[in-house]
């Protein structure tokens, strides 16, 4: 009989909200503490989404609770790496929500405090649990596209002058670049569906808004190992709805989104359309967290490495830090960063 795991909440806002739910499905998942900024904002989170567990203003108080089996950091970007090193050291498994830090050096530490302390990690891309990527990477796998050619994706959200935007999301400091804040989702899933390590990155920003004190817009085009090829837009600025979009070119077969075209039908003449649930929202409610929470506690209970964790994450990680030195300083930027 599998255990029961134990959930400390480290940031209870709104993405922990969405954790919170997903956790409260399930029966092998209990919340055992949630960690704010103050005590009445941990427990006015606790109230609201009907928990009964220990409320504080420290991560220390729940660390110390060995009944705590997992931490986790849906804290503002910049507090995720003091989080983890702690969690990590304490020996508790972590989820970080994305992004997973917003500095190299920070990333370096954390996995190698991850890797010290034998612990897992699942990292907040919850876009490859989104059905359509699924089925793209699924057709990737099984050959209907041949070899792949090019891939494209594109995060589109403008997150200025919205309700929602809160001061931490427009500072470098504490959001990170355009691709880190949300972009990142994007990278991501350019890797999960290509499948191969990108060798190389050359970038190009720019800014038409004076309210983020990073450019808000991204572009990244990228190299990968086998040749193949890829490009990453992020914009955060242009005034239009949320579009998350996919696109696969390859020898046998290709996909716009949800439309397929390819060798796979005979008498096949063009695009045809696969009725399945896009990434077209930005509200977390709409993401698959539920995939993300099954992974890792099957992947505790098994034994086995959960994907992506920390080291996987690192090269979407790697990329986005690559793209801002590519457009600051003029140059391609080669990966592994070291």
């Amino acid at each position: 009989m599998n255990k029961t795991w134990n959930i400390a909440i480290v940031g209870p806002g709104w993405v922990a909200g969405a954790y919170a739910e997903t956790f409260r499905k399930r029966d092998d998942v209990r919340i055992g503490h949630v960690v704010g900024r103050t005590v009445d904002g941990a427990s006015a989170f606790a109230a609201e989404h009907g928990l009964d567990c220990p409320c504080s203003d420290s991560i220390q108080t729940a660390l110390k609770n060995p009944a705590i089996d997992i931490v986790g950091v849906f804290t503002p970007h910049h507090l995720h790496a003091q989080a983890v090193l702690a969690a990590a050291k304490a020996g508790k498994h972590v989820i970080i929500e994305k992004p997973v830090c917003l500095t190299l050096p920070d990333l370096k530490a954390m996995r190698a405090a991850v890797r010290d302390a034998g612990v897992k990690t699942i990292i907040g891309f919850v876009l490859r649990w989104n059905p359509l990527l699924k089925i793209i990477r699924n057709s990737i796998v099984e050959g209907r596209l041949g070899r792949i050619i090019f891939a494209e994706t594109d995060y589109l959200h403008g997150i200025v002058a919205k309700a929602y935007t809160k001061p931490w999301h427009t500072a470098r400091s504490t959001a990170g670049t355009s691709f880190l804040i949300g972009g990142c989702h994007a990278i991501d899933a350019i890797r999960f569906l290509v499948g191969r390590p990108v060798v190389e990155v050359s970038a190009f920003s720019t800014s038409r808004t004076d309210s983020l004190d990073y450019p808000s817009t991204e572009l990244a085009l990228l190299k990968f190992d086998d040749g193949s090829i890829g490009k990453v837009g992020c914009c955060l600025e242009a005034k239009m709805p949320y579009v998350f979009n996919v696109e696969v070119y390859g020898t046998a077969g290709s996909f716009r989104n949800n439309q397929f075209a390819g060798d796979l039908y005979e008498g096949q003449t063009g695009f045809a359309t696969i009725p399945t649930i896009l990434p077209d929202s930005g509200d977390v409610s709409h993401h698959p967290f539920d995939g993300e929470v099954a992974e890792l506690i099957d992947a505790l209970n098994t034994g086995r490495r959960p994907m992506p964790d920390i080291e996987d994450a690192a090269e979407t990680m790697e990329i986005c830090f690559a793209a801002e030195v590519s457009a600051r300083e003029g140059r391609p930027v080669r990966l592994p960063l070291g």
